[in-house]
């Protein structure tokens, strides 16, 4: 069972590499154009459009050594290997969309007291571009990576959703300006983009720091984990629960199982393959359960009812 889901990881963690390959190149080419293009035109509106492609490159760029570097395997000095890195990454990326979204607001503000000149024809044609480059970046994305399970490709997903957007509103400035010579509308389409910049900033950020505090995976309900434990046949109750992410889509779970004292050393090893049968269906593949007997209780033990303890407690019994 294991081995399988092991086989489907690497499966889908070398499609997510190439997908993220294929579209660091496009994304990064393209940003380099509209900067260039913005610069030309003048327009804020897509330099703020190139500001938020530069984070998906970066973003693309950081998801890609994340998946080499977590290939690398586990040593004594880091036991989970580089997987974490992953998450890092994740952090960085999402704090990076946040200050260029401020960087928008603070120029955007300037560009509403004294609109300049900006070349209409030049950014409508770089901006429908863009938007082809986007459309079609996002698809790869979707058609070829996980974008359910994967922290970093969904946030790559995210900034190449923000950066259609951001393209729409380029071209809508555009036509604004082009035929009812309405400067303020580069300033305000950068704006839209900035503020949809800050909102994915933030959420990468928050579900990445979710993973860093140990949190309980969002997609895992402790309560269900509990009942499935205690389906078992022969445990009575469980104490030292703890959920966790190593990295995006790979959940650990250890908790210390009570079995009624009469059972053999087979019999406990029966109950421990149950449990684990039944949390790889919940989604956890790494699991560690500490089988004890009613007599060997801590004596801080909280019953695993509806609450669960999550005490320090940490001492070593015989099995």
């Amino acid at each position: 069972m294991g081995h399988h889901h092991g086989h489907d990881h690497n499966h889908t963690h070398g499609a997510n590499k190439k997908v993220l390959m294929i579209s660091f190149f496009i994304i990064t080419a393209y940003m380099i154009v509209e900067v260039i293009g913005g610069f030309i035109t003048n327009s804020l509106a897509l330099l703020s459009d190139a500001g938020h492609m530069l984070s998906d490159s970066i973003s693309l760029g950081i998801g890609l050594l994340a998946f080499t570097l977590g290939e690398r395997a586990a040593n004594y000095s880091k036991t989970y290997g580089y997987k974490r890195f992953e998450i890092l990454a994740a952090v960085f990326n999402g704090v990076t969309l946040i200050a260029i979204a401020l960087y928008i607001f603070y120029e955007a503000y300037y560009r509403f007291t004294n609109p300049p000149e900006v070349a209409s024809n030049g950014m409508l044609i770089i901006a429908i571009i863009g938007l082809l480059v986007n459309i079609f970046v996002a698809w790869l994305l979707i058609r070829g990576g996980d974008t359910e399970e994967n922290l970093n490709l969904r946030a790559a997903y995210l900034h190449v959703i923000g950066d259609m957007l951001g393209s729409i509103g380029a071209i809508i400035a555009a036509l604004l300006i082009m035929f009812f010579n309405w400067g303020w509308a580069d300033p305000l389409a950068s704006v839209i983009v900035a503020i949809l910049v800050l909102g994915s900033g933030w959420r990468v950020t928050g579900d990445a720091l979710h993973v860093l505090m140990e949190g309980t995976p969002r997609n895992i309900a402790i309560d269900e984990v509990i009942s499935a434990i205690k389906e078992v046949k022969g445990v009575t109750h469980i104490h030292d629960l703890h959920v966790w992410s190593i990295t995006s889509g790979q959940h650990a779970l250890s908790c210390h199982a009570v079995v009624d004292g009469s059972l053999t050393v087979e019999e406990s090893q029966k109950i421990i393959h149950a449990i684990e049968h039944q949390l790889q269906h919940k989604g956890i593949g790494h699991v560690t359960i500490q089988i004890e007997n009613t007599s060997h209780l801590h004596e801080n033990s909280i019953i695993c009812k509806k609450n669960y303890d999550l005490t320090e407690d940490h001492h070593v019994h015989d099995h």
